[in-house]
C-alpha cells in the first residue's frame, strides 16, 4: 500500500514522467493508470487489493444439484464423491471433482475418507454367485453395558458380488453359534459350492490334518471347505475389506448396550450395504445388482454318505476312534458319531480314512496294536 501511495503522489506531480515511474516501480503502464483511476474515484481505499472472484460463474453447479449433493452427504457422511455421484439422477451427472467442490464450499468433510493411494490395480473374483463364500469373525468389541459382555460379529460374504449374506451379533465364537447362524443363512440363500475360512477355532483344528465338527457338518451338506494360509489374510481379502467398511461406517460411530440392539443396527446397516451403497469394484453398483440366491436348497435332514462298495465303513466312537483289524485308530473328534471309509493305500499295511470325499488320516497297521 505504501508503494502504491508513493507512486500516485509522484505521478500526480506536475510534469511527472509516468513511463519512467512505471520502470522505477516495476509495474506496467496498464496497472499504473488503473491505480490512478481508482485513486481519483475512491481515494486511498481504491488502492486496496481487489477480489479476483468473477462477477458471475456460469459453469457453477445449479442450486438444485447442490441441494441433492448435500442431502446425500447428510445421509451417507462416509461415502466419497464417486459413490454420491452414483446415487444422483442419471441426467447430466457432474464430475466427482464437482461434488468435492460443492462439499468443500459448504464446509462438509467426508468422514473417515479412505486413502486411495493403494487401490488394487487387479481384482480376483469368481465368475458367478455362490461359487465361494468367505466367512470370518470381525474382532470382538465391548458393549456399553459391561454385564452384557462383548459382541463377536460373524460375517459371510459372497466372493463374486460382495453381497453380505450374514452379519450376526454373537456372544461367542463357538461352533454351535456359527452353525446356528449358517443354518439361518442357508435357509434364506441356499447352499454355496465352497466356503473358505481361517485355520482357527471353530473352523479348523490345531493338528491341521483332521476335521472340526463344523467342517464335517458342512461337508455332509456337500459344501467344499477350504482354509486360508496361516498369517495370510489376503486369502479372504474381500471379507477383510468388508470388516474395514463396517468399522468405519458403523462400529466407530456408535455403541451398543446389548446384543439385540447391536443386531438391530447390523440389520439396518447390512440392508444399506447390500441394496444402496455403490461398490467401486462393481462399477459403482450395489452388491444386490450381481447376486442371486443359490439353486441348492438347504436340506433339513443331512443326506446319507455314499461310499464305494469296496470300502470298509466304520462308525467313529465319541472320542474319535475306530477299531480296525484289532487296532485302535484315532480318526478325529470332529467326526465322532459319523461313518468313515477305510481304504488301503499303495503301501502294504498303510490305510487311509476318508470322510465323504476327503482323506482325513492315514495309519500304519504294521506296528504292534
Amino acid at each position: 500500500m505504501s508503494s502504491r501511495l508513493e507512486f500516485v503522489a509522484l505521478a500526480r506531480a506536475p510534469g511527472a514522467n509516468i513511463r519512467g515511474l512505471c520502470r522505477a516501480f516495476a509495474v506496467s503502464p496498464k496497472t499504473a493508470y488503473k491505480w490512478l483511476a481508482r485513486f481519483d474515484a475512491y481515494g486511498q481505499e481504491g488502492l486496496q487489493a481487489q477480489s479476483r472472484r468473477p462477477l458471475s460463474s456460469p459453469a457453477r453447479a445449479c442450486p438444485q444439484l447442490e441441494a441433492q449433493v448435500l442431502a446425500l452427504h447428510a445421509l451417507y457422511p462416509c461415502w466419497g464423491s464417486r459413490k454420491l455421484r452414483a446415487l444422483l439422477p442419471a441426467q447430466d451427472l457432474p464430475h466427482p471433482s464437482t461434488i468435492d467442490a460443492i462439499l468443500r464450499r459448504h464446509g462438509r468433510q467426508i468422514q473417515g475418507a479412505a486413502d486411495r493411494t493403494n487401490v488394487a490395480c487387479k481384482r480376483f473374483e469368481h465368475e458367478a454367485p455362490n461359487l465361494l463364500w468367505q466367512m470370518d469373525f470381525k474382532g470382538h468389541f465391548p458393549l456399553t453395558d459391561k454385564r452384557a459382555g462383548r459382541c463377536h460379529a460373524l460375517t459371510i460374504l459372497d466372493d463374486h458380488s460382495r453381497y453380505s449374506l450374514c452379519l450376526q451379533a454373537c456372544g461367542n465364537e463357538t461352533g454351535a453359534t456359527v452353525q446356528g447362524a449358517l443354518i439361518t443363512t442357508f435357509r434364506r440363500y441356499g447352499l454355496p459350492q465352497r466356503i473358505t475360512a481361517d485355520n482357527g477355532s471353530p473352523w479348523g483344528v490345531r493338528a491341521g490334518d483332521g476335521l472340526s465338527r463344523l467342517e464335517a457338518w458342512m461337508m455332509r451338506l456337500g459344501i467344499h471347505v477350504s482354509h486360508s494360509r496361516p498369517y495370510h489374510p489376503q486369502t479372504q481379502g474381500k471379507d477383510e475389506r468388508f470388516h474395514r467398511t463396517l468399522k468405519l461406517e458403523l462400529l466407530d460411530r456408535t455403541g451398543f448396550h446389548s446384543l439385540p440392539a447391536c443386531q438391530a443396527a447390523f440389520d439396518l446397516w447390512r440392508e444399506r450395504y447390500n441394496l444402496i451403497r455403490p461398490h467401486e469394484a462393481l462399477n459403482q453398483k450395489p452388491p444386490v445388482s450381481r447376486y442371486q440366491a443359490s439353486g441348492r436348497p438347504y436340506p433339513e435332514q443331512l443326506p446319507e454318505i455314499n461310499y464305494a462298495p469296496g470300502d470298509h465303513v466304520l462308525k467313529v466312537r465319541p472320542k474319535g476312534q475306530v477299531t480296525y483289524r484289532g487296532h485302535l485308530v484315532f480318526i478325529g473328534e470332529g467326526v465322532a458319531g459319523e461313518h468313515v471309509a477305510i481304504r488301503p493305500t499303495e503301501v502294504d499295511g498303510i490305510f487311509a480314512a476318508y470322510f465323504c470325499h476327503r482323506q482325513i488320516r492315514q495309519f500304519d497297521l504294521r506296528q504292534n496294536p
